[in-house]
């Protein structure tokens, strides 16, 4: 995924997930997560954005799907999505920090 991410990035993926079931939130969650890091490969190798998951930012891939209207931090709902996205942000910038070099 493009780096930096942006407070935007992560409201993004939070509002996708808050569209579906709470039971596909977490394999959405991580399309997304594996869509944007696709898309930044994509970038870098061909200077051109992807067809499908565009600039390489967790809002454009984010933006393939429906998104929920931005509701306030105190909602339950969207405080368990964005949660759940910087868990799996976390645990995605963790594994690529320990990745061997390329």
């Amino acid at each position: 995924m493009r780096l930096p991410v942006l407070p935007g990035d992560v409201t993004a993926v939070a509002r996708a997930l808050l569209a579906v079931p709470e039971n596909e939130r977490l394999h959405l969650c991580r399309r997304i997560l594996g869509g944007a890091a696709e898309a930044a490969a994509h970038c870098r190798r061909m200077g051109h954005l992807h067809p499908r998951w565009g600039d390489g930012s967790l809002s454009a891939a984010a933006r393939r799907f429906a998104l929920a209207g931005e509701p306030f931090l105190d909602d339950p709902d969207y405080l368990s999505c964005t949660r759940l996205v910087l868990r799996e942000l976390a645990a995605a910038m963790d594994a690529e920090r320990s990745a061997p070099a390329r």
